[in-house]
């Protein structure tokens, strides 16, 4: 088979491919055997599943709403209830002036991404290039290959805070960041996956200025933050002005098989995503909007996130950590402070050997976590840092997570002892 550059450059080895067939592969050859601290799929907790559950069954109940779920189109902009919900709610709780121009919905956040990077960057009418630069890295996995050429992202090495003795926090290295006209929009994600790093209120703020100035969009991907799931741990305001593009989800709140994501834009922003949309979707999905229409409606998508979804995390975060030091003692380590998302990402410094092989010992021993080289989209220069880092998520059962993470001391201690 003859495959132009398209076919070529998506058909590669991308990190997001190893991620998601690794995770793949285990589960349908007898998964039950591993202990899976690579992906980024949600707890199952049990008072959001029975929410669900119980709404979905109201809505097969009801001949006229299991019509709209499963026999409508939906418009290229979303289900149009869902959205003018949306925006009501965040006009009322955050005084965010949006009317449902600014809302549209996307098969998922990986899919509006695509189309929004690729709408801002590459290759220019003018023949000119324009890129995507992460203002801090590492950042989100999936991004890494969304680009339609090659040489799409550049990158920000950050600064690195030490925080006692095992922890540690990257900051955005604002000295070196100075977009000129070959930027075509600024990308971070907050909290951050794969680090759980959670940029401060001036460091947004200082990054939409810059965005202003430079006339391009601040894109924040708010996947995992606020309003909902509000998986931050620290004090973190939400943020959005029309410079801002703010993507949110309803992965991290229990649904990542509904495939919704949420965009939050300039009105021109909207027109053109669901222009996209229309192309490459034909419609979006409905099951996430109708399954949360009303906790949208009522705002107890808010309580939810704070009251139930946060909590959870945040204690699954403590113990992942607690764990992490009984395990690692007399061992040198870091952790990023843990102050969002669903990960422990973790450094050893001078590690003998590279993530990817620690990661290969570690999949032998039936722990599937993620190398954390994959994680510095954009980053040309080599830096041996991307090559000493891990990224473990804690969703999984208190008891595999604890085997795990003493599995992964076992085999770090081993590096350091024998190469």
């Amino acid at each position: 088979m003859k495959l132009s550059k398209f076919g070529d450059k998506f058909t590669r080895n991308a990190g997001i491919l190893s991620l998601m067939d690794d995770l793949g592969q285990a589960l349908s050859a007898g998964g039950e055997n591993l202990i899976m601290m690579g992906g980024g799929n949600p707890s199952h907790i049990p008072e959001v599943e029975e929410l669900f559950r119980e709404r979905l069954r109201r809505i097969v109940d009801d001949r006229l709403q299991f019509r709209r779920l499963t026999g409508i189109y939906d418009p290229p902009q979303g289900k149009t209830a869902f959205i003018a919900d949306l925006a009501a709610l965040l006009r009322r709780e955050y005084g965010w002036p949006l009317t449902p121009a600014n809302i549209a919905l996307t098969n998922g956040s990986q899919s509006a991404f695509f189309m929004l990077f690729n709408m801002l960057a590459g290759e220019c009418a003018d023949g000119s290039r324009r890129t995507i630069h992460f203002p801090l890295t590492p950042e989100y996995i999936g991004y890494a290959d969304a680009g339609l050429c090659d040489s799409f992202f550049t990158a920000g090495r950050p600064r690195i805070e030490l925080i006692g003795d095992d922890l540690f926090k990257y900051r955005v290295d604002f000295a070196d960041l100075r977009p000129g006209p070959e930027v075509a929009a600024l990308c971070a994600s907050r909290p951050t996956n794969p680090t759980g790093n959670v940029l401060t209120d001036a460091e947004v703020a200082q990054l939409a200025q810059l965005a202003h100035d430079a006339d391009i969009p601040l894109i924040l991907d708010g996947a995992y933050g606020a309003p909902f799931p509000n998986l931050m741990f620290t004090e973190a305001t939400p943020f959005w002005n029309e410079d801002v593009i703010l993507l949110l989800s309803l992965s991290k709140l229990g649904l990542p098989a509904a495939r919704t994501g949420i965009v939050i834009a300039a009105e021109e922003v909207i027109r053109a995503l669901a222009a996209a949309n229309a192309v490459l979707n034909l419609s979006t999905g409905s099951f996430g909007p109708m399954l949360t229409d009303e906790l949208i409606a009522s705002g107890d998508i808010l309580h939810l996130s704070n009251e139930t979804v946060r909590p959870y995390y945040q204690q699954r975060a403590q113990l992942a950590l607690t764990e992490l030091r009984r395990c690692m003692d007399g061992t040198p380590f870091r952790a990023h402070a843990p102050e969002g998302a669903m990960f422990l990402w973790l450094w050893f410094e001078n590690l003998p050997i590279t993530s990817l092989e620690l990661y290969q010992r570690l999949k032998n021993r039936g722990v599937i976590v993620v190398s954390g080289h994959y994680f510095f989209p954009g980053l040309t220069e080599d830096w041996r840092h991307r090559h000493e880092c891990l990224r473990v998520t804690y969703t999984q059962d208190e008891e595999k997570v604890k085997r795990g993470l003493a599995i992964i001391a076992e085999e770090v201690k081993r590096a350091y002892a024998q190469g």
